[in-house]
């Protein structure tokens, strides 16, 4: 359907859009398309295997230059969702991780209602063959899953990122009453909690807790799913960081005491 009216003022922003190692820049291309009919502007690229920026992304597109032109590229997943207070990963398949499970439209009643707030929230969508890793998943507060027909559950990028778009627009200016209450200091950014995670791995594996070697990146998932269930305000992580750095100092004390 075509309905393109550039006399209009082009809604923008919304939650972030991460696409994580997309493989095509046609896809890449369409999910542009996909948000900006919903008023969706940040898109975000890790590792996009063609490269960016990419012709064939351009075309696919088909007017949506003011989400291709305001991408953002990054190097990892944890650098792209830094700045996110509120983090969906788009997965259909069970990971074994106790993570809470959202439907595209419960999400988006829950990025509303954080968006009150202040928080910035944002949706990953993995690789078109694999969808996400483990470890990308870990990163996320909660899974979103899309209940399809259970004998054929297939959805290309672009028709996962219009049903978020879809359902986070419609909400329009119904937002919901304020639930969360995070505090004079809101709620802890990915980029707080990521330090946190990397301090307190560091110190658990100096500790010897973090054994054995092959069970490590089990543990280092399980630890950070988690403290994201906490979700803990800027001043709480502060806090256990300080805990952690006081713990350590602690035991180098008992260390030094024994020699």
């Amino acid at each position: 359907m075509a309905g393109t009216d550039k006399s209009q003022d082009s809604l923008a922003g919304g939650p972030a859009i991460i696409l994580v190692d997309p493989q095509l820049g046609e896809n890449i291309g369409t999910a542009a398309r996909a948000m900006l009919n919903f008023g969706l502007t940040d898109l975000r690229l890790v590792r996009p295997r063609d490269g960016w920026p990419n012709e064939r992304a351009i075309s696919a597109a088909s007017g949506a230059d003011k989400v291709l032109d305001a991408t953002q590229l990054f190097d990892t997943t944890a650098e792209a969702i830094a700045d996110l207070n509120l983090v969906f990963a788009a997965t259909a398949r069970d990971r074994d991780m106790r993570k809470p499970v959202f439907t595209p439209e419960s999400a988006a009643t829950r990025i509303r209602e954080r968006a009150a707030t202040g928080d910035r929230a944002g949706y990953l969508f993995g690789p078109e063959r694999a969808g996400l890793d483990n470890n990308d998943v870990a990163l996320a507060d909660s899974i979103m899953q899309v209940t399809l027909n259970p004998a054929f559950s297939s959805l290309n990028l672009a028709q996962a990122v219009l049903i978020v778009g879809y359902e986070y627009f419609r909400q329009g200016d119904a937002t919901p009453d304020q639930s969360f209450e995070p505090g004079p200091t809101g709620f802890a950014s990915k980029q707080d909690l990521i330090g946190l995670f990397e301090h307190l791995e560091g110190e658990l594996h100096r500790g010897g807790f973090l054994y054995p070697p092959e069970k490590t990146p089990t543990m280092v998932r399980n630890i950070r799913n988690m403290l994201q269930r906490a979700h803990l305000t800027e001043q709480e992580v502060r806090m256990m960081r300080g805990m952690v750095s006081t713990l350590t100092k602690l035991r180098g004390r008992g260390q030094n005491d024994e020699t």
